[in-house]
């Protein structure tokens, strides 16, 4: 069957397999009895085998329908992927933006600007791509992306222009389990604990090719320390809110952390000279802004 009658030959199998009836399926179509019955016969004929099973009263698929029935739920898949990416082509009346995310940071970043961006451009639709990084960045390279929004883009690719937020800085999260917890207390001063003696702690992570995993990384390096991971996680707030209930020290962004935590845990500011972190939007530097992709861009810095 060809592309476009793949729905509809969906939609007579499954109501046939509904009724086991043809008189009675074809009254569900609106359509005529005889029409269905020559689909169904015509498209046997193409596939050179029967698809169903005509026992009185059950009508089943046959080995041969079922592989056809699936072929043709792989037709709408793939159907629906295309009108998808054309639309960013085609559209007339409502411009699409096509942006690349980490989920975990989509929770915390989108809600701060893209309100504000839709009071002014209501009819812009976005096409949010969640992913690593390093697999959305690549996206942006090979054009399949308009714009990507990540952490600390000092590794960014040279051929996309960058546009940064000020820094923030980390915090470690100290539990009651550590020997480093101080009670009594919420933050801890800077520089009243050795970086080296946080590392060496057992550790709750984010999962490997995220920005934070890959500066925690770097900072384990530079300390020449093998990390203790109890656990990793791709959603940094996961990160946090294991390490606020007692499992172990988790090193994140301070904006991750929950103000109404009640649970008891201290919180030591890292060196900004060896860990902070700047929020960014990218696009191919080549890329010609329209308007609308600008303010996109205004509105981010203004508002992260």
């Amino acid at each position: 069957m060809a592309l476009k009658d793949s729905h509809l030959m969906l939609q007579y199998l499954d109501t046939l397999l509904k009724h086991s009836n043809y008189t009675k399926a074809a009254k569900d179509l609106y359509i005529s009895q005889p029409y269905l019955t020559q689909t169904v016969k015509r498209a046997e004929q193409e596939l050179g085998t029967p698809i169903i099973n005509r026992q009185p009263g059950h009508f089943q698929l046959t080995e041969a329908g079922k592989i056809y029935y699936q072929y043709l739920e792989t037709l709408e898949t793939e159907s629906a992927k295309l009108k998808s990416r054309l639309s960013w082509y085609t559209a007339t009346e409502k411009r699409s933006l096509r942006l690349g995310i980490l989920p975990s940071l989509g929770s915390y970043l989108l809600p701060l600007f893209l309100p504000a961006y839709y009071e002014h451009y209501p009819n812009v639709h976005f096409f949010l791509r969640e992913d690593l990084p390093k697999h959305n960045e690549k996206r942006l390279l090979n054009g399949q992306l308009d714009f990507f929004i990540g952490q600390n883009p000092e590794t960014i690719a040279p051929n996309l222009t960058v546009h940064s937020t000020n820094q923030e800085r980390y915090l470690a999260i100290i539990p009651p389990c550590s020997p480093l917890y101080q009670p009594e207390k919420r933050y801890l001063a800077p520089d009243s604990l050795a970086v080296k003696d946080l590392l060496q702690s057992p550790l709750i992570l984010t999962a490997s090719g995220s920005a934070i995993r890959r500066q925690i990384d770097q900072l384990l390096q530079k300390y020449k320390v093998e990390a203790t991971v109890l656990i990793e996680s791709s959603n940094i707030y996961t990160a946090a809110a294991l390490a606020e209930n007692n499992l172990g020290i988790a090193i994140v962004p301070e904006s991750v952390l929950q103000a109404a935590t009640a649970t008891p845990f201290n919180l030591y500011p890292m060196p900004e000279e060896l860990l902070s972190l700047t929020y960014f939007i990218a696009h191919q530097a080549e890329r010609a802004l329209s308007n609308s992709e600008a303010d996109l861009i205004e509105t981010f810095l203004q508002h992260v």
